[in-house]
C-alpha cells in the first residue's frame, strides 16, 4: 500500500475499451477480474500465507497476466509459452500443477519472490518498496530491463506492468485480498 504507483498506461486500459488510463483504468480492470478472481481466493490466500507474500498482489499478477484465467485457452496465454493464471513461461522454468492449481500459484509467486531477490541484490541501495515494484516489474521483463527506479517499466508489456500491478494490488486489498 504503501508503492508509489501510475497505474495503467493507455495501451493496457484499451484490453477493455477504458477511456481513462493511470490508477482509475487499473482499479476498472481489476474490478472487471473480481468476479472470476473470487473463484480462487482461496488458493491465493493459502499461498499468500505460505509464501510471505501479498494474496492482493498474488490477485494483481493473476489480474494483469491472465484476466483470471479470462484470456486462457485450455490454460495456455502469450502464444503458447505462458501457462496458468501467471502465466509462467514455459522457455524459463519447469511447470507444475494444473493451470488453476495451488502448486501453479505457488510456482508464481515463488518466481516473483526470486526477481525481488534479484532487484534487491542488483540495487541494494533501494528501499524495501521499490525492491518490490522492481521484482514485479522483472516478473514481466527480467532483472536485466530494471535500469532505475524511475523507468523501470520501460521495455515491459505496455509499459506500465509494475505500475500497472501496483495499482490493482491496492483495489484488490480493499476488496479482502
Amino acid at each position: 500500500m504503501k508503492i508509489d504507483t501510475t497505474g495503467a498506461s493507455e495501451v493496457t486500459a484499451k484490453q477493455d475499451k477504458l477511456y481513462v488510463k493511470g490508477v482509475e483504468a487499473s482499479k476498472k480492470l481489476a474490478e472487471h477480474d473480481l468476479a472470476r478472481m473470487d473463484k480462487y481466493k482461496s488458493i491465493i490466500t493459502n499461498v499468500g500465507s505460505a509464501k510471505k507474500m501479498d494474496p492482493a498482489v498474488i490477485a494483481a499478477i493473476i489480474s494483469r497476466e491472465s484476466r483470471a484465467g479470462a484470456i486462457l485457452k485450455n490454460g495456455w496465454g502469450d502464444h503458447g509459452n505462458g501457462f496458468g493464471l501467471m502465466q509462467v513461461d514455459k522457455r524459463f522454468h519447469t511447470l507444475v500443477g494444473a493451470w488453476d492449481s495451488e502448486q501453479h500459484v505457488a510456482q508464481g509467486t515463488d518466481i516473483l519472490i526470486g526477481f525481488i531477490k534479484g532487484i534487491k541484490a542488483k540495487f541494494p541501495q533501494w528501499s524495501q518498496e521499490q525492491w518490490f515494484k522492481g521484482g514485479i516489474s522483472a516478473y514481466n521483463a527480467g532483472v536485466g530491463n530494471v535500469q532505475s527506479y524511475e523507468r523501470m517499466d520501460v521495455g515491459t508489456t505496455g509499459g506500465d506492468y509494475a505500475n500497472d500491478v501496483v495499482a490493482r494490488a491496492q483495489w484488490f486489498k480493499s476488496k479482502g485480498y
